[in-house]
Parts: C-alpha cells; structure tokens; sequence
C-alpha cells in the first residue's frame, strides 16, 4: 500500500492508560464477543458518544452488532469460535478464521434488505439506526484488520520524524483519496501518537494554510475527526475514574492527554466560528469540565478532613488513610487541571480551589510540624505529616517541599539526640 505502511515492525508504546479496568460492564459477554471486540480494539472507543465520526466505531454499538450477527446473520458463530478453541486455536487466532464467514453472512444479510420494508425491519433488528449507520465503517474495519494494525508501526516510524516537511510527506503516503479507510487509519495513527500536534503541523505544512477548510478540502478531514473522537473518548476515563473507587492516576492521564488533543487543534488549526471543528471542541470542553468540577469542589474539605488531628474510641491518634489518599488524589487532580486548564472551561473554579488549597495546606502543614514536634514518635502525626509535605510539594514546588523535609528531619535528630541522653 504505503512505503511507511509496510513496515513489519508495528509495536508501540501506548499513550494512554489501558481502558480494560475502566470498564465493569463487560464480564457476561462470551468468549467470542470479546475477542471480537479485541480484533477491533485500535478503533473502538467508549460512550458517551456525543458526536459519530467515520474513523472509529462505538463500542456498545459494536456489541449490539454482534448480537445482532449471531442471532439472525451467523447462527451458531459462538458455538464454532468455541470449537475452534478447544482444538487448540488461540481465542485471537479462533475469531481471525470467523472472520470471513462474518463479512459473507452480514453481506448477505446486507443486500437482501433491498427494498425499503425490509430495510426498515432491518434497522430494528440490528438495534437501531445508529448501529445501522455504522455497519459500513464497521465491515470496513474487518476488512481492514492488517492495515490497522500496521497503522500503529506508521505511528512509531514517524514518531522519529523531527521536520515538519518530512513529517508532512509521511502523511501523503496515507490513503488521502479513500477518507473511509484514511478516517481509520487515522485514529490508529493519533491513538499511538504521544503529541498529536505534531500530525497536525505536519498536514498543514503540506496545505500550506492553517484553516480548517483547507485542511479539508486537501483530504485531512480524518485527521481533525480522529483527534476530536480520541479527545471524547477521555470523557469515559473521566466518568468511570471520577465515581466510587476510580482510577485517580487514569483521571490525570486522560485530562493531559484531552489538553493535548484539544490544543492540537485550537491551537495549530484556524477553524471558523461556527465551524463543525470549533462546534464540536466548544461541546466536548464543557462535557468534560462539567465531570470536573464536582471533584474539584471537594478537595478543600478533604484536605482539611484528613490532616484534623482525630481521635479513636481508646483516645489514641487515628488517621483515616482513606481520607488521606482522597486528599492526595485531589492534589495531583488539582496539579492536572492547572496544566490543562486552556483547554478546559474551570478557570474560575480553579482559581478559588488553587487558592483555598493553597492557604488551607500552609495552616495544616504547619500545625502538624508543631504536633510532630511535640510528639515525634507518634506514628498517626508522623503519618499526617508525610501526607501534607507531599501535597505541599505539588501545590507549591519539590523547594518548598525540601525545607519542610529538613524541619522534620531536624526534630526527629533531636528527639533521638534527647532520647539517647537517657
């Protein structure tokens, strides 16, 4: 196909935090559904789905998909997956012989629902006209396995690309004329791609005009979906990390990687007012700042909570380490906002929190130095302590954070000095 396209060499180093532990839903699903679904895996993202672009498909729609292809396109498809298993096939080997039984069957299907009653009968059948809708792309993506999976050794090849020029040519080896297979390929290309910028600098070069018209009138439409769907995506990390026990390190890793993927275009693309682009970033920045700003209010109080000094029912100290680690978590929260926050709608939010945090870490830091002083061999405080020079750290800096260490190593060196004189 394509010079960069052939390389064998297709692994990659991930840029986002895998999604598999996000996900809760998904352990009823047979055997043969998951491993279809990891065939596709490149191209799949999560809901919600707030905007359907052509170079990815939806994963719950894929699922209804295949629901659909083995009750009434391939009966049976489970049973023969699970054969080919126990006769010694690999589960991805298994569903890689499935495939083209599935691509005939559903094709099949496909053109016998010719006229408009049976089409119509069909679209209730595969569970909606959203999932009809996305039938193409997802038949496309079956066909397509081998390419994308190449797609990610075009990721790591021009990865080394330093040139905007050389980068800009490595793009014009990509099937710009098909924009459903480059829509794709496209969202492999960005998925592997730590700085997506970079993909955008490079097609602009070869455009020679930074506008979004101009990018697609030159074929690099793909390029702006692919990142604008990657970017929704990081609003499922956020809704399953941001509830219960979540993901706090996915949380942060998903809101640096939204910033990069927003500022990939607001910031190297001249899109219109009232362009599809600038619609699109305008919805998704209030979606994700909107998961946001629940957590963010309550990182003040839990600060103050878990560094109170409590006492258990034997009025022994006692620390709630739970609390402690919600406390931390909310920092490093915070720390990832503060980075992101050009690319987020909270600045007003995020002033207050900053602030709030700010004066209430300097009070408490200070009142357990003075407890710690008092009683340096008191695990609870020590602990206390530790947990507050460590938020210091991350609101203020690694400096501020170091003359706190050397205060509490001062008084421990004395309180073994005092102990020893005994």
């Amino acid at each position: 196909m394509v010079a960069l396209l052939s390389s064998d060499d297709d692994s990659t180093k991930p840029v986002v935090l895998p999604r598999d532990r996000l996900r809760r839903d998904e352990g009823a699903l047979s055997t043969a559904v998951k491993a279809f679904l990891s065939a596709l895996d490149p191209v799949i993202v999560d809901e919600p789905v707030f905007f359907s672009f052509n170079t990815s498909i939806s994963r719950n729609r894929l699922i209804r998909f295949w629901i659909w292809a083995a009750r009434d396109a391939i009966p049976g498809i489970d049973m023969r997956f699970d054969g080919l298993v126990d006769a010694g096939n690999t589960e991805d080997a298994a569903i890689e012989i499935c495939m083209p039984e599935i691509l005939a069957s559903v094709r099949r299907v496909l053109e016998d629902a010719s006229d408009q009653e049976a089409s119509r009968r069909l679209n209730v059948q595969i569970g909606g006209e959203e999932v009809r809708d996305q039938i193409d792309t997802i038949l496309l993506a079956l066909r397509s396995r081998a390419l994308i999976d190449k797609a990610r050794g075009f990721a790591k090849a021009i990865s080394s690309l330093n040139d905007a020029a050389a980068l800009g040519v490595a793009l014009q080896t990509l099937p710009i004329k098909d924009p459903a297979l480059m829509g794709l390929l496209m969202h492999v290309i960005v998925g592997n791609t730590a700085v997506p910028s970079r993909l955008v600098i490079g097609a602009t070069t070869v455009v020679g005009k930074t506008t979004e018209d101009s990018l697609r009138g030159a074929g690099f439409s793909p390029l702006g979906d692919a990142i604008l769907a990657h970017a929704q995506n990081q609003i499922f990390v956020l809704e399953s990390g941001l509830t219960g026990m979540g993901d706090a390190d996915a949380v942060c890793l998903s809101i640096e990687r939204f910033h990069k993927l927003i500022r990939a275009l607001n910031a190297y693309v001249e899109p219109a007012r009232n362009s599809r682009w600038s619609m699109i970033i305008a919805e998704l920045t209030k979606q994700a700042s909107r998961r946001l700003e629940p957590r963010l209010r309550e990182i003040s109080g839990d600060i103050v909570q878990a560094m109170r000094r409590t006492k258990d029912s034997l009025g022994n100290d006692w620390i709630d380490v739970d609390m402690l680690l919600a406390a931390l978590n909310g920092m490093y929260l915070l720390s990832a906002v503060r980075e992101a926050r050009e690319s987020l709608a909270l600045n007003a939010l995020f002033d207050q929190i900053w602030n709030q945090t700010g004066q209430s870490i300097e009070a408490l830091v200070k009142r357990s130095i003075e407890d710690y002083r008092e009683d340096p061999n008191n695990e609870a405080v020590s602990k206390r302590l530790e947990c507050g020079i460590k938020m210091a750290e991350i609101r203020f800096s690694k400096d501020y954070a170091d003359v706190l260490n050397h205060t509490r190593e001062k008084i421990s060196l004395r309180s073994a000095v005092e102990l020893g004189s005994y």
